[in-house]
């Protein structure tokens, strides 16, 4: 793969963004609507984009939030909407956009207060709360993040009733409302000005941090992780958990070093990733390097997104741990430490999660459930306890309670990070060593992921793939076992392909939110099989699709 040679190194100045400037595009730009690049358009994550291309404005907002009012009327959700945003330069106004609207159309409004950010697992936990034995007015939530994408992007997403991610019936209605708006001038948007927004009776100002932290002890154990007295640190990576960990610390009687405390829309402090892009992924050895520098002094230390719905985790046995591998230990050891989770409830995973999952979930006994690529697919299991834990390659993850009960349906990166101390509290052991024991008991999985671009044409094409445009009948030197358009937990479209063998297998997918195209490809053997696997990756996928050059080299990420 090609990697930028600013990767791993300090942003420099003439990459920083202009907040000023990007703040009077949100504001001043009009989308083109006859480019479809400019319309509303919900992924995986809901809407995102950035006014420097006109897919992230003023309008946008306005459009999406008088969407949000319109679905919430036709399914008569009527309760409170907890609003929260990360720290990205254009999360301000865009909050300021929504509670216009929202006051607009009178609905009852939370928000931090003092202008605070918010991670995405506390509204969807504030949801959770609200909501637990009510069957009428009911509460919902949106999360203004664009996740951990560059310093110029915007993100919008919505949260229903359940707490998690909207599903995509949910997210067509809303985006096709908002597009209709939008080609409307917005003239049917209900707004009133900010000060009047502000100040109404419908909008509530309250302290989303302590309730959220003095509940953490009910999903993670959190006296052991005192009494271990651990060195760690955490690196918010100037995001919305960032004022979240000193009430940790005071709370349970910790000394978690903030390592970083500074926020900054430019996010001037990042290291480079490995495309040569600003990019806050606590996944990325490149976008971490600052922590992992640091792996020596402390015995764990973790990071989290811009909204905190990802995790990282650095140890000094393996310095930031892929989250596949984290994946696997958190399975491994929830299972054996959760005595009051139900025995039957099943283990969540994608299907580009690495098989070392498979194998540990079958040691220990218990049910797999394979579903495709977004955490939305987890919501329903984890809302009524039938999956006890979902987790996704990309590292985001969620639980239950030590009860057994709901935590969150949205991707918590700090009781992940937690998790991570309390395995080494209660094992003596980092997760990195629990690591090492795994690949000792079941071999070393050999994984990477490759994104190349990919036109609108092309990523259709991919995602209507069938098991029978593939023509071949083994992989790398190994019969196929299965070809899959559908996931076997929940028989739902993976929206490209996956192909199985006993040793490896690959997954074809177009992006839902950028114009790109991903191949994950796995391999128990060794690095020269992962390749070979690789390889007749890319010659099935561009076969089956009869057409060539759909997959460039490079981009791969480990």
């Amino acid at each position: 793969m090609t990697i930028s040679p600013l990767a791993g190194k300090p942003a420099p100045k003439e990459m920083l963004i202009d907040p000023a400037r990007l703040e009077r595009e949100y504001y001043e730009r009009k989308p083109d609507l006859d480019d479809p690049g400019q319309l509303v358009s919900f992924g995986t994550s809901g809407h995102r984009g950035s006014p420097l291309r006109g897919s992230f404005t003023e309008a946008h907002i306005l459009a999406i939030t008088q969407a949000i009012c319109d679905y919430r009327h036709s399914q008569s959700t009527d309760g409170p909407l907890y609003m929260g945003k990360d720290t990205h330069a254009v999360s301000g106004p865009a909050q300021r956009t929504a509670l216009e609207v929202l006051a607009g159309n009178g609905v009852q409004t939370f928000i931090q207060r003092d202008d605070g950010f918010t991670p995405t697992p506390v509204i969807s936990r504030a949801i959770l709360v609200y909501n637990r034995g009510r069957s009428e007015h009911l509460a919902d939530g949106i999360v203004i993040t664009p996740s951990h994408n560059p310093p110029e992007d915007g993100g919008f997403k919505y949260n229903p009733t359940n707490g998690g991610p909207a599903d995509t019936d949910v997210t067509q209605w809303v985006e096709n409302r908002a597009n209709e708006l939008l080609r409307n001038g917005n003239t049917r948007v209900k707004r009133v000005g900010f000060t009047t927004a502000f100040n109404a009776d419908t909008t509530h100002q309250e302290d989303f941090v302590l309730p959220y932290v003095n509940d953490l002890r009910n999903v993670v154990d959190m006296e052991a992780i005192r009494a271990a007295d651990l060195k760690l640190a955490v690196d918010p990576l100037g995001g919305a958990a960032v004022h979240y960990w000193e009430p940790i610390n005071t709370v349970y009687k910790l000394d978690i070093a903030v390592v970083n405390p500074t926020v900054d829309p430019t996010f001037s402090f990042m290291t480079v990733d490995h495309d040569g892009e600003i990019r806050m992924d606590c996944s990325s050895p490149y976008a971490m390097a600052r922590l992992v520098g640091l792996k020596d002094r402390y015995q764990v230390a973790f990071a989290n997104d811009t909204d905190s719905d990802r995790h990282g985790i650095v140890t000094p046995s393996a310095g930031l741990m892929n989250p596949n591998h984290y994946l696997s230990v958190a399975i491994l050891y929830l299972l054996a430490h959760r005595p009051h989770w139900p025995a039957q409830a099943a283990i969540g995973k994608t299907v580009v999660s690495s098989s070392m999952i498979d194998r540990v979930v079958a040691k220990l006994g218990r049910r797999l459930s394979e579903v495709p690529v977004g955490f939305k697919w987890f919501v329903p299991g984890l809302f009524d306890g039938s999956y006890c834990f979902g987790g996704e390659e990309s590292a985001g993850a969620s639980f239950l309670r030590r009860d057994g009960t709901v935590w969150t349906t949205d991707k918590d990166g700090p009781i992940m990070d937690l998790l991570a101390a309390e395995i080494t509290a209660r094992t003596g052991k980092n997760p990195g060593e629990h690591y090492r024991e795994l690949t000792a008991e079941f071999g070393i999985p050999y994984y990477t992921r490759i994104d190349a671009p990919a036109t609108p044409d092309q990523k259709a094409k991919l995602e209507k793939l069938s098991p029978e445009a593939v023509k071949e009948s083994d992989l790398a030197g190994e019969p196929i076992t299965a070809k899959l358009t559908k996931a076997p937990g929940n028989d739902a479209p993976i929206g490209g392909l996956k192909v199985v063998a006993e040793s490896g297998w690959f997954a074809a997918r177009p992006s839902g939110t950028e114009n790109i195209y991903k191949i994950y490809a796995e391999s128990f053997k060794s690095q020269t099989h992962l390749t070979a696997i690789f390889s007749e990756a890319q010659e099935m996928v561009n076969n089956a699709l009869s057409f060539s050059g759909v997959v460039p080299r490079g981009g791969a990420r480990p």
